[in-house]
């Protein structure tokens, strides 16, 4: 609330031969198809472990279902962590909360991670086919409020009510909020009120390549 940063989120980009910068959005899903995923998201975690091990800076790493579901990912995640001993500055944020068939096998990651020191946020909540039973099953340290809410809450009543009652909701389960796209001011000051306990967006920064 106070403008200081907390924490970071790391980021997969390409970028092209003339330097352009290149959103996941154009190619994770050729990456899966082309099995090339899965060591894309291990450069990912190493780059991101081995920053942390030199800042001791708190970053949050999405990982996908698939990532969790993934026995090989999953060791290769636990062994780094042990090997490093940067538990405690990593935040494994979990992607695709629609696509969970197995809430055993995402409780039982999230209760290793969380022994050895790690916390857990839920993305985009608020979209998709969100809700609050999902959130007991799993219970968070973080719930990241979907940007599709938080980026016209200036001027949508609905919006405002739905990221209200979310706050709300996460606030009597000791569970910390984190408003995703705050673009301007008006949306900062109206989340402050909300009681919102962290803010993400282009008003505080655009990404950078680096800390």
């Amino acid at each position: 609330k106070d403008k200081n940063i907390i924490k970071y989120e790391s980021l997969m980009r390409l970028i092209d031969s003339e330097g352009k910068v290149i959103s996941p959005f154009f190619f994770l899903e050729i990456s899966k198809k082309a099995k090339f995923y899965t060591s894309m998201m291990k450069m990912i975690i190493e780059k991101t472990f081995n920053t942390i091990k030199e800042t001791k800076k708190d970053i949050t790493i999405n990982l996908s279902i698939q990532d969790i579901y993934n026995k090989n990912m999953v060791d290769y995640i636990k062994t780094q962590l042990l090997e490093l001993n940067i538990a405690k500055n990593v935040i494994f944020e979990i992607t695709e909360s629609e696509s969970i068939n197995d809430y055993d096998k995402v409780h039982n990651f999230i209760i290793e991670v969380k022994k050895l020191g790690c916390r857990i946020a839920i993305d985009d909540f608020g979209s998709g086919y969100s809700n609050f039973s999902y959130i007991l099953k799993l219970q968070p340290d973080f719930l990241k409020i979907d940007g599709s809410l938080i980026k016209d809450i200036h001027k949508d009543e609905n919006a405002f009510i739905i990221t209200k009652t979310i706050a709300k909701f996460a606030q009597e389960l000791g569970i910390q909020t984190i408003a995703e796209y705050v673009h301007n001011e008006e949306v900062f000051e109206i989340l402050k009120k909300l009681n919102i306990d962290c803010f993400q967006g282009f008003y505080f920064s655009e990404p950078k390549e680096t800390l």
